[in-house]
């Protein structure tokens, strides 16, 4: 998976924003290096909350003019905070089959040549929310973590596991036989998201790239495909929203059904 941030004298991943600054600190999962706050915040909420995690776990934390902190800022809104912090490091496919996530049913998300930033963050915001187990993508044709993704994803990296795999064709066969479905979500399939029985058991949604959808070979190795019903105008929705959609399907039949998520 590339790394988010660039490299400078700081060193480490770039994370900008409230929300994705105070998940990295509370979720105490990577170290957090440094913190930058611009000089004039009022330590209320949410900054308030975010200086006293950073006291606890010894973080520097830095006041700087907001011209510096915008200039070394990688967003157009960094909301005068940001931090450099470990890199996430990325989950293996074995290693979570192995052991799935708190899993009574598994959930998972597959996302096949998702390259714009802001999406993917908002995808995997999606997934935290919507008790997603892990997201795939494949190590080439995905998004990097860059700020602009950690900002969109709002600290969802921190607690949903990312799992890069060489390939998401091949991934898909390995899936289906440890028991997962794996269903494409594509709008000219011929079943509706709402009617489709797979999404009541173990399940891996299956989301293509921006402009094109589901790759030819990943869209004839899915186990099943499905549409999001629509009934305007346009021909298709933004992959975020379509991956919202889907996910909050899933979390629903499972919240009737009593049933928890992989998370």
């Amino acid at each position: 998976m590339k790394g988010g941030g660039r490299p400078d004298e700081l060193g480490g991943q770039q994370v900008e924003g409230h929300h994705a600054v105070y998940e990295l600190l509370a979720a105490g999962r990577r170290r957090t290096r440094r913190l930058w706050v611009a000089e004039g915040q009022v330590a209320t909420e949410p900054i308030g909350r975010i200086l006293d995690l950073a006291r606890q776990q010894g973080v520097a934390v830095q006041r700087k003019s907001p011209e510096a902190l915008l200039a070394a800022a990688q967003t157009a809104a960094p909301q005068g905070i940001l931090a450099w912090a470990d890199p996430v490091v990325p989950h293996a496919l074995d290693e979570w089959l192995a052991a799935p996530p708190d899993a009574e049913v598994p959930f998972l998300l597959v996302l096949d040549g998702v390259t714009d930033p802001g999406n993917f963050g908002s995808i995997l915001r999606s997934a935290a929310c919507a008790g997603v187990g892990g997201v795939v993508i494949g190590r080439h044709r995905s998004a990097p973590l860059t700020p602009a993704a950690l900002k969109a994803a709002a600290g969802a990296v921190e607690v949903v596991p990312i799992i890069t795999v060489p390939g998401v064709a091949a991934v898909l066969a390995r899936l289906t036989k440890a028991g997962i479905w794996t269903v494409g979500l594509d709008p000219e399939a011929r079943v509706d998201l709402w009617q489709s029985s797979l999404l009541d058991g173990p399940v891996a949604l299956v989301l293509g790239s921006e402009g094109d959808g589901l790759s030819q070979l990943v869209y004839r190795r899915c186990d099943a495909l499905a549409r999001v019903p629509q009934t305007g105008p346009l021909s298709s929705l933004n992959v975020a929203v379509a991956a919202a959609v889907a996910c909050f399907e899933v979390a629903r039949r499972r919240s009737l059904a009593g049933r928890t998520g992989a998370r």
